[in-house]
């Protein structure tokens, strides 16, 4: 999910005064102010609690071209290769590469936090965006039609390779290590299961953070976020965003000031502690942002047919609105249903619903992960993209691989310093 959709979220959180905050108590070594799985999600770790790492770490940005001869439509006229990062070490370190999660580029906020604090710990770092986001679709992916995760891995397997060949021009590596969050983790466990064939990388250390166990069943339940918590449904989701503005100009008038950084959204959440309903639908909203771009961006490359019509040219100067507008009351599920599975039934006719919906799974590929012993697991008991069950699910595949914290949400306790700490550790200790 784009942090920087949450963090729109995050302002807007201000605008909600009606519920009493509920802070957890410090039973435990592990701490983290927020029970609320939502509020944990939306807000992340406050700066207050946050891991400390260097700003300024040395960074080299470069692009690569899958499809050097891919000829990109006029309305993606911006779109030139696939841009990615190095953050390196100047002796010889070993290397992790990161996948970020869904609608996320290399740069995310969260991306940028695991760069740091990778890099403090030795590490080179390269960061790889997400399959999800349209740059990934329209410059390097191989059918344009993200989510079936055997291919997706094969897209980022390439793109990794691509990106390696231009990086060991300047650092040396002594070993090839695995990350990424969310949607970013369930498909590090694919590409890691890929190089266990082709051998490119032998990846000495592979982590999930936060990955869904099922990504059908995951999108599900942020679907309905939205659609389950916006008053009236989702035609009104407009009237909504007007009233939260509304109460966001009422809070910073009586703070005196407006300042979007973390301290100052995280002083108003204290002062307006914000309701669980409200966070769900933000949460589902920032998640519609992410799918409506990724599902244009499917359709326009794949030759139109579902949002924009056969046919039809889009340009630079082509209004997007109508698009817009039916994009967002388009949820993953319904992109699934008409247009993901009849794209993968035609090239498979004996495939059902079901059985695609099994394959975009953890437990596909559940013998590989119980038997890969350098494979470990980084997940919340909250986490609000799990349904009932599905952390148990994971905690079987995994057994004492899998680091569970009581809460953090989704990806909300990724900079807390004894998560840091454990994902450092991961990769430093041998085996």
């Amino acid at each position: 999910m784009n942090v920087l959709h949450l963090k729109f979220a995050a302002a807007l959180i201000a605008l909600c005064l009606w519920e009493t905050p509920v802070f957890a108590v410090e039973t435990t070594p592990y701490f983290f102010p927020y029970v609320s799985p939502y509020e944990a999600t939306v807000m992340e770790t406050p700066p207050a609690y946050q891991y400390q790492a260097p700003k300024d770490v040395p960074t080299s940005v470069f692009k690569v071209y899958p499809f050097p001869d891919r000829k990109i439509p006029d309305v993606f006229w911006y779109q030139d290769g696939l841009t990615c990062s190095l953050v390196y070490q100047k002796e010889e370190a070993p290397l992790i590469f990161i996948i970020a999660g869904t609608g996320a580029r290399y740069n995310s906020p969260k991306m940028v936090a695991l760069q740091r604090a990778f890099y403090q710990a030795g590490f080179h770092v390269l960061s790889i965006t997400s399959p999800t986001y349209s740059e990934f679709v329209i410059t390097a992916s191989s059918n344009m039609m993200p989510g079936y995760l055997p291919a997706d891995a094969k897209d980022l397997y390439r793109v990794m390779q691509l990106a390696w060949k231009k990086a060991q021009k300047k650092i040396r590596v002594s070993s090839f290590n695995l990350t990424g969050y969310s949607l970013g983790g369930i498909q590090s466990a694919f590409v890691s299961k890929l190089d266990e064939e082709q051998k490119v990388f032998n990846f000495k250390k592979v982590l999930l953070i936060n990955p869904p166990l099922n990504l059908y069943s995951s999108v599900s339940r942020l679907d309905k976020m939205l659609l389950a918590n916006v008053p009236g449904g989702i035609e009104h989701f407009g009237d909504f965003i007007d009233d939260a503005l509304a109460k966001f100009s009422e809070a910073s008038r009586a703070e005196g000031f407006v300042d979007l950084s973390g301290e100052y959204i995280y002083r108003i959440y204290r002062r307006y502690p914000p309701r669980q309903d409200f966070l769900a639908s933000l949460i589902g909203f920032a998640f519609r942002v992410d799918s409506s771009s990724m599902i244009f961006a499917a359709d326009v490359m794949n030759g139109g047919g579902y949002v924009v019509p056969k046919g039809v040219r889009l340009n630079s100067s082509t209004s997007l609105t109508p698009y817009s507008q039916v994009l967002f009351r388009t949820g993953f599920t319904d992109y699934f249903h008409e247009y993901f599975f009849p794209y993968w039934q035609k090239r498979h006719p004996e495939l059902s619903e079901q059985q695609l919906i099994d394959k975009l799974s953890l437990t596909a590929i559940a013998p590989y992960l119980r038997s890969a012993r350098k494979i470990g697991l980084l997940g919340n008991e909250d986490d609000i993209i799990l349904a009932p069950g599905e952390i148990e699910k994971m905690v079987d595949i995994f057994g004492n691989r899998a680091q569970i914290y009581p809460t953090g949400g989704h990806c909300g306790n990724m900079n807390h310093p004894d998560v840091v700490r454990y994902m450092i550790d991961f990769f430093r200790k041998e085996g």
